[in-house]
């Protein structure tokens, strides 16, 4: 084990205690991953929401083992206090990370570098490491397992009676997709084999873990499961370490030549597959509230024989009950359940009726000339503000080199239009900031906008918001490089930050992000300076519908404002005149439609072109004032 790991410091929400578990959820997950990780390598802080929390009971009759100090809201370093919890800081108090997922993935990548023998904590972040690595804003699975599951259960467990007598549509959308056939890597090979085993009409023994599994230093259990025994064998040989039978691995002839269409389809083992990850950890304290609360109401779990097989399934993977034992969670022992009619799930579907059919509609064919012609016939076209500052540039050469996007990994020209496209948004905001404003620098990247801001406004406080970890780690590289004092990483998902600040900045916002930063600025009322950019990937959210304007809705379907949003993307240098001039305007009219959006709520918006254009095909600027 290293021994070189910085202490980092683990901020948890405390709002009460349930039967055997902390509220909120979130927290009691938190723990949950943290026994099961056997990691000591956080200093822990419980925050409570209200001032009447008993230190000593918290301590000694919550949490087992693990041991936590408690602070007040306002102790906590002032960048966690712009975030919600849960949420992670180094030492210095310039790096956070913040949001259940974020944070998990952070304590598991942790654990691995503290103890590489730890192989199967690191296997929790699954297939290329990407298991919930998807933000809640745009991923349903993930906004499912983080946010939707969590709320529905504390929901359903503070119900009145009368409220609670139904199981909440969020777990239903869970039971149905468990119910669905599951995709994963060299999934070919493995319907093959079960193709074969079908045939052959066997049954497998597979490994059951459980207290008299592994973990107690006996035999593994050897039980016989009806099919799909093939899923079940494969799951936990890779959670034993072992190869799936060659017997097993081994295709005839007849199988091989099976068409991929023909070959039958795989059942889920756990709740993102056929492997054990942290999806199942998050949703494994969750689903356990929500089935002694049902028990103990009584209730009839007909409606859920997935989800009731899942929980028995992940309490056989090994160190699953004794983490549930360190957290005092008395897992339930559940009869087999008959799978309900496929009628009764058909109404929960893992994405909302409205966004479905609305979706569907964006796969079309067609130009961008009739939706066009149709607001042009309305009164409305693409319409550009001239630029306020079009000659004025940062004086580049006398700066230190790391504030220079040129000191990235980017071509020399890249690095030109990158300084290029920085003039402008720069310029945009130092007409903007005074002394003492706080800026944020949203989807930041590796902080080309935020560093330049941060050195060049040094009575401005700066915040960079990213998702991705290694980019911003990146970016504080180059700042503790220029020994910047006024400026603070968070990676996070947008929704996470609830800080106040004065200016929202956002270069090349992809898709429906730029919405999304402007919304935040909005419910700021702080001004903002936005790029665009990724048209194509604009679509319907649980929290965004398009077009976004009254003057568009009234004119445009969903779909015609998708063909808009599909041609502005082809403004690519490579193409020819015509097509990149359409593409403008295509972009003028969906930035117009946002621009206009934002005005509905009090703000003076200007859509300018970067000067020169040729900066970046998508040269789009948004400066909006709260008025």
């Amino acid at each position: 084990m290293k021994d070189s790991v910085a202490e980092e410091h683990l901020y948890l929400g405390f709002s009460h205690q349930y039967r055997d578990s902390i509220f909120p959820l979130h927290t009691s997950i938190s723990l949950f991953l943290l026994s099961y990780c056997d990691c000591k390598l956080f200093k822990i802080f419980l925050v409570p929401t209200g001032e009447d929390v008993d230190d000593q009971f918290v301590t000694k009759n919550l949490l087992g083992d693990i041991e936590v100090h408690l602070i007040s809201r306002c102790q906590l370093p002032a960048v966690v206090q712009s975030c919600c919890l849960p949420a992670v800081v180094v030492k210095d108090g310039k790096f956070c990370r913040a949001g259940l997922s974020v944070v998990l993935r952070h304590i598991i990548q942790k654990t691995y570098e503290a103890d590489p023998s730890k192989k199967d904590v690191l296997e929790l972040l699954g297939f290329k490491k990407t298991c919930l690595k998807a933000c809640a804003e745009v991923s349903q699975w993930t906004r499912l397992c983080e946010i939707s599951i969590p709320l529905a259960v504390e929901g359903f467990l503070t119900a009145s009676p009368e409220h609670c007598q139904t199981i909440p549509p969020d777990i239903l959308q869970l039971e149905k997709k468990l119910g669905e056939p599951v995709r994963v890597h060299n999934d070919d090979k493995i319907r093959r084999q079960k193709l074969q085993q079908q045939k052959a009409g066997a049954k497998t023994a597979v490994p059951v873990l459980g207290k008299e599994g592994t973990e107690e230093g006996k035999p593994v259990e050897m039980h016989q499961h009806s099919l799909p025994s093939l899923e079940l064998s494969i799951a936990f040989s890779k959670l034993l370490v072992q190869e799936v039978s060659d017997a097993v691995n081994r295709e005839a002839p007849h199988i091989r030549r099976t068409k991929t269409s023909d070959l039958p389809l795989l059942d889920h083992v756990f709740a993102e597959g056929l492997y054990f990850t942290l999806a199942d950890i998050v949703l494994l304290p969750c689903i356990h509230q929500f089935l002694v609360s049902s028990k103990k109401q009584g209730k009839n779990l007909v409606n859920l024989p997935l989800i009731a097989s899942w929980y028995r399934r992940v309490q056989e993977v090994p160190g699953v009950k004794k983490a549930a034992g360190k957290c005092k969670m008395e897992l339930l022992q559940l009869p087999e359940l008959m799978s309900a009619p496929q009628e009764q799930l058909q109404g929960f579907s893992s994405v909302p009726d409205e966004l479905e059919e609305e979706n569907e509609d964006s796969n079309f064919i067609g130009g961008p000339r009739p939706t066009m012609t149709k607001l042009m016939v309305n009164g409305i076209e693409a319409k550009f503000s001239p630029h306020p500052c079009p000659s004025w540039t940062i004086d580049w050469t006398n700066l230190p080199s790391a504030v220079s996007p040129g000191e990235g990994k980017m071509s020399r020209d890249r690095a030109l239009r990158k300084q290029q496209q920085l003039n402008n948004l720069v310029a945009a905001v130092t007409k903007l900031a005074k002394p003492g404003d706080v800026i944020v620098d949203f989807c930041s990247g590796g902080g080309h906008v935020g560093i330049v801001l941060a050195h060049m406004m040094p009575s401005c406080q700066v915040v960079l918001i990213e998702n991705k970890e290694l980019s911003l780690i990146r970016a504080k590289d180059r700042s503790d490089e220029l020994g910047l004092n006024n400026i603070w990483f968070i990676q996070a998902n947008l929704d996470y930050f609830n800080g106040t600040f004065n200016i929202g900045v956002a270069l090349h916002a992809c898709g429906v992000a730029t919405d999304m930063v402007i919304d935040h600025c909005i419910k700021a009322r702080a001004a903002f300076v936005i790029s665009p950019c990724c048209y194509g990937f604009i679509q319907n959210t649980v929290k965004f519908k398009y077009p976004r304007s009254h003057q568009f809705k009234e004119v445009l379907s969903y779909k015609e404002h998708m063909i808009l949003c599909r041609f502005a993307d082809q403004t690519a240098v490579q193409l020819p005149p015509d097509r990149r001039l359409i593409g403008k305007q295509c972009m003028g009219l969906v930035d117009l439609d946002r621009a206009w959006a934002a005005e509905e709520h009090n703000y003076s918006v200007q859509v300018i072109s970067m000067e020169p254009e040729s900066c970046s095909p998508k040269n789009n600027m948004f400066v909006g004032i709260p008025t």
